[in-house]
């Protein structure tokens, strides 16, 4: 019963600073360069030069191969289409090493949208997406980043359900106003 009410508690406490941590809609996107791969095949992927194509959604994830992070990198590679049609770019990004992202990103992703690694995790603190309790972690922090390298907008919940339909309609407003 005990150990019941510790792992309720620990999920709660989870859930909570989830909701707290995030950049802000506005705040500067700080800029990166992080080792990545699609498809199995690594390349250096940099947040600048990807903006200049159009909006980017950059969503963190906790760790590849578990359950929640492939549920949700299926719903992204499901609807990348979807997101290259609003002219956005989708890249996940964990404290996972590059070897385990190429495998993550042929069979999680599906070979549609890249991951890149976050080594030291210092791009998740940056964006203010490590885990208070675990800071090699990411947390499960999704968001739209204008070509001017604002936020545009930002879903924070450790549950992956919710992440692709509000970058959907977040890069649907943005295209809509741009």
């Amino acid at each position: 019963m005990k150990l019941k009410i510790s792992m309720v508690f620990c999920a709660l406490v989870l859930a909570a600073e989830s909701a707290l941590a995030a950049l802000s809609v506005g705040a500067p996107a700080p800029d990166f360069s992080a080792e990545a791969a699609v498809g199995g095949q690594p390349f250096k992927f940099s947040l600048a030069d990807t903006l200049k194509q159009g909006p980017v959604v950059l969503y963190f994830y906790p760790k590849a191969f578990t359950k929640g992070c492939t549920i949700e990198a299926h719903q992204f590679a499901e609807a990348t289409d979807q997101f290259k049609a609003l002219g956005a770019t989708v890249i996940g990004i964990s404290n996972d090493d590059i070897e385990t992202l190429k495998k993550f990103s042929v069979e999680a992703c599906r070979n549609k949208f890249a991951v890149a690694a976050d080594a030291g995790a210092k791009v998740m603190q940056r964006y203010d997406a490590a885990l208070r309790l675990l800071p090699g972690m990411a947390d499960r922090i999704s968001y739209l980043i204008s070509p001017d390298g604002k936020i545009a907008a930002v879903y924070a919940s450790l549950s992956a359900d919710g992440h692709v339909e509000t970058m959907l309609k977040a890069a649907e407003q943005l295209k809509a106003r741009r």
